[in-house]
């Protein structure tokens, strides 16, 4: 079996047609087709083409987890759970994974740095909402520790500022224990809400 022709897909930028005796036998990023070192005329054995399909069902899977990298930073287990989601073996899963994270697109301390800074510009939180929330994604203990341990500073004017727009609606206008309890369902500590209402009354 010979390699009659290697096309540039149309659809797909960066990756390539192969035909082999004249039909598509299967397709590979740019990456993979020049460590492959494939050509036209090449002679490929029917076991030699079977781990090409296999390289290119692999190469695909990588691929579309860096896209899914791509929309926005992603902890490691968002990623495992979308390889799982896309039924990628164990081994292949890991060797995914190892590949984004050499390549520094893994990694859980930039994650939780990326989601603190992010849902702090977004919408004002707490510390221990925050915690809550980094745990969900799995975040090790030691890196939340690590991310949030001077945020004291943050977590005073994200009080503040939620105070500020609560004070703006009615019902949180003229009553300071449903302003509280609002604030303590977010996740703010007992003595930061009583500092924070009480240095703005004075």
């Amino acid at each position: 079996m010979k390699i009659t022709a290697i096309k540039q897909q149309v659809n797909r930028v960066g990756w390539f047609s192969i035909f082999v005796d004249e039909k598509y036998s299967f397709s590979l990023s740019e990456s993979a087709l020049l460590e492959s070192k494939i050509a036209v005329g090449q002679e490929l054995s029917e076991a030699e083409i079977g781990k090409f399909k296999q390289l290119s069902a692999e190469d695909k899977l990588y691929g579309n987890a860096l896209n899914f990298t791509a929309l926005r930073v992603r902890s490691q287990w968002e990623i495992e759970q979308y390889l799982k989601r896309k039924q990628a073996p164990p081994a292949l899963a890991e060797k995914i994974l190892n590949r984004l994270s050499k390549n520094g697109l893994v990694n859980d301390e930039t994650f939780a740095k990326a989601w603190v800074e992010s849902r702090r510009l977004l919408k004002p939180t707490s510390r221990r909402r925050l915690v809550q929330e980094l745990r969900a994604k799995r975040i090790a203990s030691d890196i939340v520790d690590k991310v949030l341990g001077d945020d004291e500073t943050k977590e005073h004017n994200a009080l503040q500022e939620v105070v500020a727009k609560k004070r703006k609606l009615a019902k949180y206008r003229d009553d300071e224990l449903k302003l509280m309890q609002y604030l303590a369902r977010q996740g703010f500590g007992y003595d930061d809400i009583k500092s924070v209402l009480n240095n703005e009354e004075d």
